[in-house]
């Protein structure tokens, strides 16, 4: 049941990200594109999320890669939320 929920997840963070970028294409609003990158990051996230409780259960640590993409992944919408101006 974890690696639905999980697949699920991925797959909803990758719909937001397209969803977020094919917008900002059409429209050029700002904080679309760097909302998209923060989702791109939490799509890469939710994979190693995959990779760190099904692929490699007691084999890998992936916990600390998990996070640190989950830090760049914040980076750009916090960036996009405090500089960018209408």
């Amino acid at each position: 049941m974890a690696s639905i929920i999980y697949g699920l997840c991925a797959l909803t963070a990758m719909t937001c990200t397209w969803l977020l970028l094919s917008t900002y294409k059409k429209t050029g609003y700002r904080l679309l594109f760097w909302s998209g990158l923060c989702f791109a990051g939490l799509s890469i996230n939710n994979i190693l999320l995959i990779f760190d409780r099904i692929v490699f259960p007691t084999t890998v640590d992936l916990s600390t890669w998990r996070l640190v993409a989950a830090l760049v992944a914040l980076l750009p919408l916090l960036y996009g939320l405090i500089w960018e101006e209408e």
